[in-house]
């Protein structure tokens, strides 16, 4: 036993007997972690001389070890109230959404407040949300919150309205369509102020865990005082690092003007201004910023929230001040009050100052080849999340039928941007689609217009590296000796090459171009499983009987 003044000598582990995925060896079978580092990857021959010296040898029976997943964009305590509670994802019909509802406030007879997200009347065959007169009924009359999908609306009863003076008057009120805007804002921070921290605590845990369930070793929390508020943040950073489980990394989503301000901001353990900082909504509540109107509503082209001098302001005091940057952008027209405000940025501060911050815009579905010119430009990284195109995307999806087919083919270039050099970082946007990191490097790679797909490897980067180089770092999300010892198992099928094109495929899949495999994800078959996931040298999730 050592005592106080003299450090433990770090536990050492010999994992062999597998496929390890690593740059370092394409063929690795092996991998030595020390402490909470990769320390030595290699062939199963050269385990041998390891096997001694370790304080403990893993057998993998041939299952595949990768660097962990990083989720760059998550709102960890709604995701696990979503997990918790209500949850109208699946819910098929407006009848079938309406019996959810009656039936978890029956289930649900002392909380404050009913809370519920996921509902999408574009999948309905009804195609219309609940009347407020129909979730009255179904709550008996409760205070109900209910976000849509994209949680950029919202539905609430007249219980849950009459607990917020004023909300009529607010912008964004209709006695009639969802909840938008300050008015959708004041009734969500109404509602979740109802929630105990043992409340708010279960869901962070609840969404942590699932998330290391599914290898997943990194969330980056897009927080902010029109989401989830300081106490929902502060708590969440407060109990990743009092408990095991996956990284949180938190962005706040306020405006910076100053150092002061920035100050404000790492004071609350944030590492940028950044995130869901809104410059418009969402395509499916017809408030993403757009610079021609809606196919399926001609009188409107959303809401833009911040002008390019509001971005500018914001991106040189961030710059200044040595802090990450970020922006939530939909449409084209928000983009482009991004990029150019990010330009005006650069000429006041220095473009090499700009671009080596690392800036951030989420989601930056509605890309013109002049914006993705301008990312690549501004060193931009694009937080994208592939299973958006999966769920809404297609000649028959929701966004077809907001923009029309021309243009919502143009949605989600993933190729353009990887083409042009932009830095990716995949994520979900849970609780907005599910958390699932093998379904999201599926959905790039099998994306539903074919000019922009990428490969199943350049997917998987984004989804590992990318979302650590989005932080800033560059020496983690990939599996070499010296980087953090973050990584998953799995139970997976053969390793392929898997890409767009054929003519890649076919030579990249030749022994000598050294190119390690991976799943195969073609459409409709198996995701691999997750057998253990591995946060700094230590587990946080093992499989069941594994």
């Amino acid at each position: 036993m050592s005592d106080s003044t003299t450090p433990a000598t770090p536990r050492t582990l010999l994992l062999r007997g597998g496929e390890v995925h690593s740059p370092a060896d394409p063929f690795a079978t092996a991998m030595v972690v020390e402490g909470d580092s990769i320390a030595w990857i290699g062939s199963e021959g050269a385990a041998d001389s390891f096997a001694e010296n370790v304080d403990e040898v893993v057998f993998l029976d041939g299952a595949l070890v990768t660097p962990a997943f990083t989720d760059a964009h998550v709102h960890t305590t709604a995701t696990g109230l979503a997990l918790t509670g209500l949850d109208l994802s699946d819910a098929r019909t407006l009848a079938d959404a309406l019996a959810r509802v009656r039936a978890y406030a029956e289930e649900r007879p002392h909380d404050r407040v009913l809370l519920g997200t996921g509902w999408d009347a574009s999948a309905w065959p009804e195609q219309r949300h609940p009347g407020r007169a129909e979730l009255d009924a179904a709550t008996g009359g409760r205070p109900l919150y209910l976000t849509r999908i994209d949680v950029h609306s919202a539905l609430a009863t007249t219980a849950m309205l009459d607990v917020v003076p004023g909300v009529t008057t607010r912008a964004g009120y209709s006695a009639d369509a969802p909840l938008t805007g300050d008015a959708h804002h004041a009734v969500r921070e109404a509602a979740h102020a109802t929630l105990t921290p043992d409340q708010r605590a279960e869901a962070q845990r609840a969404a942590r865990e699932h998330a290391a369930s599914l290898g997943i070793g990194a969330l980056h929390e897009c927080a902010g005082p029109d989401i989830s508020g300081e106490e929902d943040f502060t708590s969440l950073l407060a109990l990743a690092a009092a408990e095991a489980g996956p990284r949180v990394f938190g962005y706040w989503a306020e405006l910076v003007t100053s150092a002061k301000d920035a100050d404000r901001v790492r004071e609350l353990g944030a590492l940028g201004a950044a995130g869901d900082l809104f410059a418009d909504g969402s395509l499916g509540s017809h408030t993403a910023h757009l610079c021609s109107p809606y196919a399926d509503a001609p009188g409107t082209t959303g809401n833009g929230q911040l002008d390019a001098a509001t971005v500018a302001t914001h991106v040189a005091a961030c710059t200044e001040a040595g802090l990450q940057a970020g922006f939530h952008a939909i449409g084209d027209a928000a983009i482009r009050s991004v990029t150019d405000g990010v330009r005006r940025a650069a000429e006041s501060v220095g473009t090499a100052r700009v671009r080596a911050a690392r800036h951030r815009v989420e989601h930056a579905e509605m890309l013109t080849k002049a914006a993705v010119a301008d990312f690549a430009d501004l060193a931009l990284t694009a937080s994208v999340q592939p299973g958006f195109d999966a769920a809404w995307g297609g000649a028959d999806g929701m966004y077809a039928r907001r923009l029309g087919a021309e243009r919502a083919a143009t949605l989600n270039p993933y190729a353009a941007l990887l083409r042009a050099g932009v830095p990716l970082a995949l994520g979900s946007d849970s609780p907005v689609t599910p958390l699932g990191p093998w379904e999201t490097v599926r959905a790039a790679a099998f994306h539903r217009t074919h000019a922009h797909r990428i490969s199943v490897r350049g997917a998987f980067t984004a989804h590992t590296r990318g979302g650590w180089r989005a932080l800033g770092r560059d020496d983690a999300g990939v599996l070499v000796p010296g980087a953090p010892a973050d990584y998953a198992v799995w139970r997976t099928g053969p390793l392929i090459v898997q890409a767009p094109d054929t003519r890649v495929a076919n030579w990249s899949t030749d022994p000598r171009s050294g190119t390690p495999g991976l799943p195969d994800l073609t459409p409709g078959g198996e995701v691999p499983v997750c057998l253990r996931t591995v946060v700094g040298g230590r587990t946080v999730y093992a499989r069941p009987d594994e």
